[in-house]
């Protein structure tokens, strides 16, 4: 059986948008990949474009998908992905030559008119549907066979009984799609030279990828005064379970924000995580990153062996 649920992987490593160098957004544009990232690898990003259905709205999103430093770093680190200049990209593709870009512009407007043909084949096929149910397209057929039968006599004072006009043929306007990908016609972006990581916390970015080896899904967590929203499964499908906060391993903490945190983790009915990466002394004044499982003797755990976390919940409430 697939695991991926009959969706296929895409190119390998993936082009990740960066549409300008000042202001730090990565963005991905095709929803193949959107979805693949997500089934396979707990990726969640936030979907920051308008509905063309619904534009007045912002409840619901859709296209492109805005990915967290942290997503963006790992998937990098993975060698899933690349990051790609967004404006330089454009600016190669102005360069096409004309025959191939009338190619291509041709090629949109015939998967326009295929799609503007098979909405109005499927307005027919319903509302043939709802005369045959009431009984209207039936009785409908029955005058018209009656008519044809009249031979045209005795209308000398009446006028004879009209027939329903038929609909006057309409010429079919195409569907102005837009594609969300430039490929085709244009080449997948090259992988070298490749922008420089996003900028991100390094306690962050281990709490981070601690979690996300753990197996959850991490949504921003702003709504709730958090850094990430952290799901046990999809969150279509389950709510969050932890409020995650990062610090450093010896960062000194007001005791105001654990009270805070955890009584807000409470109230929402989850609980407030805090962690960070395990720091020990060498004996030569200077620290290092080592796991918990290290300092027994035990060999370290893949990728997130370095990183502890806590859990504050308020009683009472």
């Amino acid at each position: 059986m697939n695991s991926n649920g009959g969706l296929s992987a895409p190119n390998l490593p993936l082009p990740i948008f960066q549409p300008s160098q000042k202001a730090r957004r990565y963005l991905l544009y095709d929803i193949d990949t959107v979805t693949w990232l997500r089934r396979n690898h707990n990726i969640l990003g936030v979907f920051i474009g308008s509905l063309p259905q619904s534009p007045q709205q912002n409840i619901f999103l859709g296209l492109p998908l805005e990915l967290q430093p942290e997503e963006v770093t790992l998937l990098v680190e993975k060698g899933l992905a690349y990051i790609v200049d967004d404006l330089q990209r454009h600016k190669n593709a102005l360069l096409l030559p004309p025959t191939e870009l009338e190619d291509y512009k041709s090629n949109v407007r015939k998967e326009g008119l295929a799609t503007a043909e098979a909405v109005v084949k499927q307005k027919q096929q319903r509302t043939e549907e709802i005369l045959e149910r009431k009984g209207l397209r039936r009785a409908h057929l029955n005058a018209d066979k009656a008519d044809d039968n009249d031979d045209g006599d005795g209308y000398l004072f009446d006028s004879p009984q009209q027939k329903p006009s038929e609909p006057a043929s309409t010429t079919i306007v195409p569907y102005r799609s837009t594609p969300t990908t430039s490929y085709p016609p244009i080449d997948l972006p090259s992988q070298q030279p490749s922008l420089p990581l996003p900028e991100v916390r390094a306690s962050s970015y281990a709490l981070f990828k601690h979690l996300h080896a753990s197996g959850y899904y991490m949504s921003p967590g702003l709504r709730f005064g958090c850094e990430f929203s952290v799901y046990p499964g999809d969150p279509l499908r389950f709510h969050s379970h932890f409020l995650a906060t990062s610090a450093e391993w010896d960062e000194e903490m007001d005791l105001l924000d654990l009270i805070g945190g955890g009584r807000l983790g409470t109230g929402v009915k989850k609980a407030w995580l805090i962690g960070g990466a395990v720091k020990t002394d060498n004996g030569d004044g200077k620290k290092n990153h080592r796991s918990m499982d290290a300092q027994n003797g035990a060999r370290d755990k893949p990728e997130s062996s370095s990183v502890r976390t806590f859990c504050v919940e308020w009683a009472g409430m």
